[in-house]
């Protein structure tokens, strides 16, 4: 009878605390007798206390302003505060601290980072003063705010050479030993070439044509102008009263103009002459 009861006590003392767990801030622990043991709070929580009669009473949540990743500390730590370069990225939670960024141009310094630089380009270096200087010669950075490389030495793989010395954001530039092709002779194909040759045939025999019109029609006009300036003119002449001229004259065509007014009157001095009289 007696162990009975004592069984039942126990099992209400195991109920009361489970349902007292069920409201803790405690995640794991272990009892001796009336006293707890925390081992560790949940998350976003600090230990105030590691034994007690009360779970509950063991772990505390964080503060405003404050976190912990530690679930066995007894404090919580405060927030980081962006500042300066920095901008807020995420905010502070229990759990976890704030994250912050740079402003666009700069970079974090650290992972966490608590300080920003200034962000070298391409053929630059980062200095530990967090400014930038241009590499060196014999040096190439081609990435951005990286440190400098040498340049390399030859070329990777045989048959290669150096065709161009490396700059500040390249290293240097191989190329291939060329090697002369061996041409074959082909037989060509003047199929592509035909109808260029036709059309200039063709085209050549036609201007040719039209030259030899022009050419034809200007030297006709010219002559039938030329006969119509040409005409024959008839020969007229006229005779006047032989005198003791020596030599007959031939007379082909005479042509005597008079007035019978003056023939009348005796006024005139020309006289008709006849081939007749003219004749030995």
């Amino acid at each position: 009878m007696a162990a009975i009861l004592q069984l039942m006590g126990f099992s209400l003392l195991m109920q009361g605390c489970l349902s007292s767990v069920g409201h803790t801030s405690c995640k794991t622990w272990s009892q001796d007798g009336n006293t707890f043991c925390c081992h560790a709070c949940q998350p976003g929580h600090r230990m105030v206390n590691r034994y007690g009669p009360t779970l509950g009473d063991l772990c505390t949540p964080c503060d405003s302003g404050t976190f912990t990743t530690d679930p066995t500390k007894f404090s919580c730590d405060p927030c980081t505060q962006c500042a300066g370069a920095q901008v807020n990225k995420e905010v502070c939670t229990p759990t976890t601290d704030t994250k912050c960024g740079c402003k666009k141009g700069l970079l974090c310094g650290d992972g966490s980072c608590s300080f920003c630089i200034t962000k070298c380009d391409k053929g630059e270096e980062p200095t530990k003063d967090r400014s930038c200087r241009p590499c060196r010669n014999g040096t190439f950075n081609d990435q951005g705010h990286q440190m400098c490389k040498p340049w390399t030495i030859k070329c990777p793989k045989p048959g290669q050479y150096i065709l161009d010395q490396g700059t500040t954001i390249s290293d240097i530039t191989c190329a291939e030993v060329s090697v002369s092709p061996v041409h074959t002779l082909s037989r060509p194909d003047t199929t592509e070439h035909t109808w260029p040759l036709v059309i200039s045939v063709v085209t050549s025999l036609a201007l040719t044509s039209f030259i030899i019109i022009v050419i034809l029609t200007a030297t006709m006009k010219h002559v039938q102008k030329r006969k119509k300036t040409q005409k024959a003119v008839p020969e007229t002449m006229i005779i006047r009263t032989p005198t003791d001229h020596p030599l007959p004259l031939r007379v082909v065509a005479v042509e005597c103009s008079y007035h019978e007014a003056e023939q009348e009157e005796g006024g005139s001095s020309e006289t008709l002459v006849t081939r007749d009289q003219l004749l030995p």
